[in-house]
């Protein structure tokens, strides 16, 4: 598309964006205080509304700016619980994970549960939420309790580079998941996606396009060490990025 035709069709992706944004809003408005209300519940039946408000955000995202995704390697999904290390782009793909995997606990940054309604929904989920600037300790929380939440059946989320990453562009990837798999030997199934280059961060206006999104074959973990684990993954995962990322960057 020319810089003439970008700039004539921005009002109309703006106003997609807005009415977006509005629907978003009300959906996590809407399924943040049923979420508080369900306290009562196991966590199974929570999830089930954290789905419901994923599924209702991505729908609505497919119809007011016309921003869809395709998904590769549902086969390779396993049949026990594990972890998952997820490319970080953008918000999309917080809320695309449970399409796919049944009941989560994420890896969060403590902060994030201060957030009023998203965060308090987010702590009726289960979170594994750390204080990042206390080390091994951190990474210490991060076993005992993703071994918890794993012997339970609770899929671990993790964004291995820690915070969203530009399309093009690639962050350190961190340690902790890898020593959770080394020390549990919990399977890793690793994902790519380029949400990055529709959905950008800190951006307001959605592109429209397909999403394409890569679950690769699980990486067992056991017998490795946890550099080992981190290398493969991150290798897998950078791969596929080169195979699926058609907005370069220098960056």
């Amino acid at each position: 598309m020319s810089t003439g035709d970008q700039q004539s069709a921005l009002p109309i992706l703006y106003l997609r964006s807005v009415l977006f944004w509005l629907g978003f809003a009300t959906f996590t408005l809407v399924f943040a205080f049923l979420l508080l209300l369900s306290f009562p519940l196991p966590l199974e039946k929570r999830f089930t509304l954290t789905r419901g408000w994923s599924k209702a955000t991505i729908h609505w995202l497919r119809i007011s700016c016309h921003l869809d995704y395709e998904v590769q390697g549902t086969e390779n999904i396993p049949d026990t619980a594990g972890i998952i290390f997820s490319k970080h782009q953008s918000t999309w793909e917080t809320l695309i994970l449970n399409f796919w995997f049944e009941k989560q606990s994420w890896v969060v940054k403590r902060e994030l549960l201060w957030v009023p309604v998203f965060g308090w929904g987010m702590y009726m989920m289960n979170p594994i939420a750390l204080n990042r600037g206390t080390g091994k300790k951190a990474v210490d929380q991060l076993v005992e309790q993703g071994r918890e939440r794993l012997d339970k059946g609770n899929w671990i989320v993790i964004f291995p580079e820690g915070t969203r990453a530009a399309p093009g562009t690639k962050g350190r990837y961190r340690i902790g998941g890898a020593i959770l798999a080394e020390r549990t030997g919990a399977s890793i199934t690793p994902i790519a996606h380029n949400a990055g280059e529709y959905w950008p961060r800190r951006e307001f206006v959605k592109q429209p396009g397909i999403i394409k999104i890569r679950i690769g074959p699980s990486i067992d973990t056991k017998d490795k060490a946890a550099k080992e684990i981190l290398a493969e993954a991150e290798h897998w995962i950078e791969s596929e990025m080169a195979r699926i990322t058609t907005l370069k960057t220098d960056k």
